[in-house]
């Protein structure tokens, strides 16, 4: 199967994020199966959407839209927070069995934080 070798498979985050969808796989794999078309598709579906808008944002030429993708990323890192939050209320799942995916979302989030804001343009423009 050929894949491009493109820059953003060459970035932290990115290499970050596809350590994220494993985890969130592998958590969502124990879900009870009644939500397996609700919380485990939307936890599925945002931690996708992590990996997608970074490859994207990296791929665009002008700051304000690469900072629009990671912004997008960003978002659906918090998205990933609050559902495993409401998984963690709803008994799905426990603190203890994603600590390890609590650091990533973390670490994530702070480097598409600085990602965004050094693609801050100069005020004035």
């Amino acid at each position: 199967m050929p894949m491009l070798n493109l820059s953003h498979k060459k970035l932290d985050v990115y290499q970050y994020s596809l350590n994220l969808v494993k985890l969130v796989y592998s958590i969502t794999n124990s879900f009870p199966k009644e939500e397996q078309y609700l919380l485990t598709v939307q936890l599925r579906r945002a931690v996708i959407s992590v990996c997608s808008n970074i490859a994207e944002g990296a791929a665009r030429a002008s700051k304000i839209e690469k900072k629009r993708f990671y912004e997008v990323a960003r978002s659906s890192i918090v998205e990933i927070d609050t559902q495993m939050g409401i998984a963690i209320l709803l008994n799905y799942t426990n603190k203890e069995k994603i600590t390890e995916l609590e650091s990533q979302v973390q670490s994530i989030f702070r480097m598409l934080s600085k990602m965004t804001d050094n693609l801050n343009l100069p005020t004035g423009h």
